[in-house]
């Protein structure tokens, strides 16, 4: 089959937009490779994000996009992996040993949601394919542990030097929570806080991670500045709700992550409707479209929109989040749609070259 027709068809997928991603294969970086035959073509569609929930959907798409594209070849036959590598980021950082890449969930306030986000990202991110750790930096109200539903247990050190964090419905963790009693307040310093969060990162020997979600506290101070910093962060995802009070303090934690040069992957709109317990009913509570205005105007994604549920509520104070409570309900699926929105926008991200070379030590002659 000539080149021209292998370039038609590497073209044509390129160009097939996916629903689910809100975007063509060629604009989430997927690369095509092409066999053609006068009997058959192959296409492996090589994505740099897990996608194992809409797998199927992309390979029967790409199938019936080629057979319509060349219809006299017989067989068509598609296929989709992913390989997920390190994205480059903020101000050179060297990335974590054992992570591949940080993505930070922040809020500007609190109580809109953001650690039942990170929890059911995290999780959601593992159902798609990705080794995947949770690390809860909200030092002042640790909520993760119960979350994960591993509340009382602490983690151990092997060599007295770093942390093995906990395992939970298949994702590494690690909290401040672990550490201290429940009823214990913490009255700490912004510098006392920022040494925890650090310490918790950096001393955790994370295991070969693809991800590792952190929760930040809400609001934008010493955390997250500190975050910013000295964390090598590959990108943040924003949590608000749809009304104006919360869109405006948002607005405000885009902007610092803006000016400290951490890349903004999207906006998750949680609480974006009310569903009736007995008729399933949805009603825009909060007012409607919020997060989807300010994604337009900071010129970033809408992720998805989680709905006010009580199920949501039950589930994780159970320690059973939706994705891992009902992996086929549609609120699972809610979030790991906004799981692979999220993980596509950081694969489109520059990778990380800096960790691919040698150190190189120069010496003097003796």
């Amino acid at each position: 089959m000539p080149d021209s027709t292998v370039a038609d068809i590497q073209r044509c997928v390129a160009g097939l937009r996916i629903a689910d991603l809100d975007t063509t294969l060629g604009e989430a970086g997927a690369r095509i490779e092409v066999r053609a035959a006068e009997e058959a073509i192959e296409v492996a569609v090589h994505l740099g994000f897990p996608a194992a929930g809409i797998r199927a959907d992309i390979e029967t798409a790409v199938t019936a996009a080629v057979r319509a594209a060349v219809p006299s070849v017989p067989t068509v036959r598609a296929s989709v992996d992913w390989a997920i590598v390190a994205r480059s980021p903020q101000g050179g950082l060297t990335p974590l040993p054992g992570v591949r890449n940080i993505i930070a969930v922040a809020s500007g306030k609190g109580g809109v949601g953001k650690s039942t986000t990170s929890a059911n990202l995290a999780l959601a991110l593992a159902a798609e394919g990705a080794r995947v750790g949770l690390l809860d930096a909200d030092v002042y109200g640790p909520s993760q542990p119960t979350m994960l539903g591993i509340s009382g247990r602490q983690p151990e050190s092997r060599d007295g030097k770093t942390f093995e964090p906990l395992v939970a419905h298949g994702i590494e963790t690690m909290s401040v929570g672990f550490l201290v009693d429940d009823s214990q307040a913490m009255i700490w310093r912004g510098p006392m806080v920022t040494q925890v969060v650090t310490q918790l990162t950096f001393q955790t020997a994370w295991h070969d991670l693809d991800y590792l979600v952190v929760d930040l506290p809400p609001g934008t101070g010493d955390t997250q500045l500190t975050l910013s910093q000295k964390v090598p962060v590959a990108g943040v995802v924003i949590v608000t709700t749809p009304q104006q009070v919360a869109m405006q303090v948002a607005r405000r934690g885009l902007k610092m992550f803006e000016k400290v040069d951490v890349p903004l992957l999207g906006i998750v709109e949680n609480m974006s409707s009310f569903v009736c317990p007995k008729c399933s009913h949805e009603e825009p509570l909060f007012g409607a479209g919020g997060g989807a205005d300010l994604a337009a105007e900071c010129g970033i994604p809408l992720l998805g929109a989680i709905p006010l549920d009580r199920t949501i509520r039950a589930q994780t104070d159970a320690g059973r989040p939706p994705v891992v409570a009902d992996p086929q309900g549609v609120l699972a699926q809610r979030y790991r749609q906004v799981a692979r929105r999220t993980a596509a926008a950081l694969a489109r991200r520059p990778a990380d070259q800096k960790h691919k070379f040698p150190r190189i030590v120069v010496e003097r002659a003796r």
